[in-house]
Order: C-alpha cells, then structure tokens, then sequence
C-alpha cells in the first residue's frame, strides 16, 4: 500500500472525469472556457466526487496552488475564530486571477457563527476571492451562503458504472477476485465510490480480493454482513450489523439500506417489500426507546424475505 488507489485513480482532468449530468459537463466546460467561477455549492451523497470535481475545475483553470485554501468544515469551521485566518488569506493579492477558498464538509461548519460571517467575506471579497463549498446535506448550509453560490448536485454513479470502475482498478493492479466477492464489495459500499476503492485496497494485499472478517470491531461489517447475507446466514447478518452499527449512524444504515435494495431480494415485488420494511425502520427509529432493538426488528422483516 506505497501508494493509496483513491489518489491513484483520481481524475486529474475533464477528460477523466465521469459526468452523469450534460448540462453539468456544458457548465464545467463554459467556466474552463472562460478562466473564472462563481461561488459554488456542490452536494451529493460521500464519495460521489464531489471534491475530484472542485479540484479537476481548478486545474483545468490554471489556479496555482498558492492561491488555493483547503479547509475541512468539520475540523476548522467549528469554532469562529478560524474566520479570522480566512480573511488574512483573503485580504492578501492573489498570484494569479483569483483566489479560491475550498471548503470540505461544509454541512458541518457552526450554524450560528462561522456561516454567518462567510456572508460579507464572500461580497467584500468577490473581485479576487472564490468559495467553493463541498457538503453531503446542503440544506445544513444557511440559505444566505446558499443564495451567493451556484448549486451543483452531483448525481451518484449507477450500479453498474460503479462495479466497472472499482473492477478496472482491481484488473490494473493485477488483483485477483470473483465477480461475486466484488458485488459484496460494491453492495456493502454503495454508493460510496471512495469507500469501496479503498476497502478493495485494503483487502488485496495478497494479491486476491477476500471478504473481510470482523473481529473486535475491527473491519468492514457492513461488506461482512451482505457476504452472510447472501450465504443465507441471516441471523448472523442481523446480529453482526446490530452490534456494530452506532446510535449516531443508523439514520444512514436505513439508507444505506435503501440503496443496496437488492441485497433483500431478487425480485422487483421482493424489493418493493424490502422498501417498505426498511421505512417503516426509518420512520420507528426517531420514536422507539431502543434503537438496536428497532434494527433487528427491521432485519428481521427483512430476513423473511
């Protein structure tokens, strides 16, 4: 592992990025075409890009890299007092055209004050300076912020695309592996590109792609659980995923869920039920005392499939 295959396989250029969206792709090449950006909001599920985007975009531009500011939302846009390292950045003359500010987990940056004072630094500063905010729930992003940006979603990769991909990197890289051990990859993933890349990765290192074993919490339990999932190893599935699955995070296991339908049933009427089920789970688990108990109760509808 010299050398991390998310980095490896990033697109560098327009060329190698995959648009799932024309009238995006036209946008991208208009803003190339004419050397600047507006502010802009780009949101979609994790792993989707959204990031490669931005930085594919400054490239082509020809931004220098002294003139760009990487920031994570999450980390630096807690606390107020990292706005005062913005505007020093803001305030000094740019290399080239203009500056630009990219902000990670945008979503995340406090509500309350950091947000608000990006208004006037986005104004004061428009005639040299750029924000490009990145964020998985753009409605976390205050409308203000919002109303100076041009909003981008980018759309998540098919299933199928998705599976092509990582499967490339694995030919490329002379891995070893059946088409059924990378579909628990993709299912147990999806649609986080970036995830599946890198736990494929991970679990390469011989040369062969092997599911993963959970053991004290260590590991991928949700590609563990499709792989017992789909060996008709259903108690154990449940049992895996309610053991390891957090509080915080099960709001995004009923969607990960979701997402991964298929892995419930191989019918369209079976998937419609699954849908259902998993509903259900979603809507009982901001009222139920116990959310694990709410969980298994949902797997085990699911189960019965």
């Amino acid at each position: 592992m010299k050398e991390l295959w998310v980095e490896k396989y990033r697109p560098k250029t327009v060329e190698g990025y995959v648009f799932k969206d024309d009238a995006l792709r036209e946008q991208i090449a208009k803003w190339i075409k004419d050397g600047s950006i507006p502010h802009i909001l780009l949101s979609g599920n994790a792993g989707t890009g959204k990031t490669t985007l931005a930085k594919v975009l400054l490239n082509e531009i020809g931004v220098q890299d002294t003139d760009i500011l990487f920031a994570n939302g999450s980390k630096e846009g807690r606390k107020i007092e990292w706005v005062d390292k913005l505007i020093g950045f803001c305030q000094t003359m740019p290399f080239g055209d203009f500056k630009v500010v990219l902000i990670d987990e945008a979503d995340y940056m406090n509500k309350d004050s950091v947000q608000p004072a990006l208004r006037n630094l986005m104004e004061d500063y428009s005639n040299s300076v750029r924000f490009i905010f990145t964020c998985n729930y753009p409605h976390r992003i205050i409308t203000p912020v919002k109303s100076r940006c041009q909003e981008v979603k980018i759309e998540r990769t098919d299933l199928t695309e998705f599976t092509a991909r990582v499967a490339t990197i694995l030919v490329t890289e002379d891995i070893e592996f059946d088409l059924d051990t990378l579909d628990t990859f993709v299912q147990g993933t999806y649609p986080d590109l970036r995830k599946c890349i890198n736990n494929v990765q991970m679990h390469s290192t011989n040369g062969t792609l092997k599911v993963p074993e959970v053991v004290d919490g260590a590991g991928d339990y949700r590609v563990e659980m499709v792989d017992l999932f789909k060996k008709g190893k259903i108690s154990e599935a449940r049992k895996l995923l309610c053991s390891q699955a957090r509080p915080e995070e099960m709001e995004e296991i009923y969607r990960w869920m979701y997402d991964n339908v298929t892995v419930f049933g191989d019918s369209e009427e079976k998937q419609d039920s699954a849908v259902l089920i998993i509903k259900q789970g979603l809507v009982d688990n901001a009222s139920v005392a116990d959310q694990e108990i709410n969980l298994a109760a949902t797997l085990i509808r699911l189960g019965r499939l």
